[in-house]
């Protein structure tokens, strides 16, 4: 068991462990890039939405500082004003939030698909070990984080530094501008700054992803024990098969011998071979092979024959080509129509009754 525990984890994972750890909700996911696409999504919106948020924004505060419905600063007013005031907020940012909500929805279904899984939602005491989680800050995955965090705070950082660095030669003319200009200015440069940002973390998102996949395919990476264990789980151990294979062909083998009996002969090649042959003029259009086999199963259908009285024809020829070409509980092909056919007549003929042979032997 020592050995087994510390085997190295060489094999690719299988479709079934995949589909193990996809219901405990263990997939490769990229936090960075639901976070990078909300973002964007969030920047079109508003810029989209640009006059239907200020418009709205504008009417909000109108509302707010005007105080016209408000007659006293009673209770019941002041909930009415507040109640105005919320509806209005929520209709005017319905539009971002929308994008947000779907995007967020969207960048996590095309990373891992549609998933519902409780396991990872489910207590685990084994969490709040201190000791896996002090291992846990200096794994892999810990070192990661922290890296992508200096490194977003280093975009972000220098982003805006060369941006407002390239718009200050602008800001000794704000004095001189309307309100309206200034406004226009802040937001363009705010603008600048996101759109620049998002896209040095969409390379970040990039790397991150390809980080997580690596990570996942390692982690749950399997020995190869564990792949002969699966393969035995799910395709069945191969030494039972064999044996039930080996039960089977027994079965068989008793069923054709116990057959015997009711067949009409036996035709072998003296040595090796035998085959029983079955005709109802009735029930069948042509011969039936019903019995065969060679060796040990060969001489038990031969002494089945001989303690039934089931005639025994010796015909190396005929009994090596029925032996090939037909399998049991098969009819006899046409090729051997005329073979078989002297066979029976001889059969039918000792026992004074040739009317039996039927129309398939002519």
């Amino acid at each position: 068991m020592a050995e087994e525990s510390f085997e190295e984890r060489t094999e690719k994972a299988t479709p079934r462990k995949r589909e193990e750890v996809r219901k405990k909700g263990q997939v490769a996911k990229s936090r960075e890039i639901p976070s990078v696409a909300v973002l964007l999504a969030g920047l079109v919106s508003i810029t989209a939405f640009g006059s239907y948020l200020y418009s709205h924004i504008g009417l909000i505060m109108r509302e707010g500082f005007s105080f016209y419905t408000i007659s006293d600063l009673s209770i019941p007013d002041v909930l009415l004003l507040s109640k105005k005031m919320i509806g209005l907020f929520f209709f005017a940012i319905v539009p971002v939030l929308t994008a947000v909500f779907l995007t967020a929805i969207f960048s996590d279904v095309m990373q891992v698909g549609f998933m519902a899984s409780g396991e990872l939602i489910r207590p685990n005491l084994s969490k709040i070990n201190p000791i896996k989680g002090f291992g846990r800050l200096f794994s892999s995955q810990s070192l990661m984080e922290v890296f992508k965090s200096l490194v977003k705070l280093a975009i972000v950082g220098a982003v805006a530094y060369f941006t407002v660095r390239s718009e200050m030669k602008h800001v000794q003319f704000l004095g001189d501008m309307e309100v309206n200009s200034i406004v226009t200015f802040l937001l363009r440069t705010i603008f600048k700054i996101s759109i620049r940002c998002i896209l040095a973390m969409l390379v970040l998102a990039a790397i991150d992803y390809a980080f997580q996949k690596w990570d996942f395919e390692r982690k749950i990476r399997m020995t190869r024990k564990e792949v002969k264990d699966e393969f035995k789980r799910v395709e069945g151990d191969p030494l039972v098969k064999s044996r039930i294979r080996s039960i089977q062909k027994q079965m068989a083998r008793r069923r054709m011998v116990q057959a015997v009996p009711k067949e009409d002969v036996v035709i072998t090649n003296s040595t090796s071979l035998a085959v029983a042959l079955r005709y109802d003029s009735v029930l069948m259009n042509t011969p039936q092979l019903v019995a065969k086999g060679s060796g040990e199963i060969a001489r038990r259908i031969k002494e089945a024959a001989e303690s039934h009285d089931v005639p025994i024809v010796e015909n190396k020829a005929l009994a090596e080509s029925l032996y090939s070409m037909v399998e049991v509980n098969q009819e006899i092909p046409p090729i051997l129509y005329q073979a078989v056919a002297e066979v029976l007549a001889h059969i039918y003929k000792l026992k004074g009754n040739l009317s039996l042979l039927g129309s398939w032997s002519s």
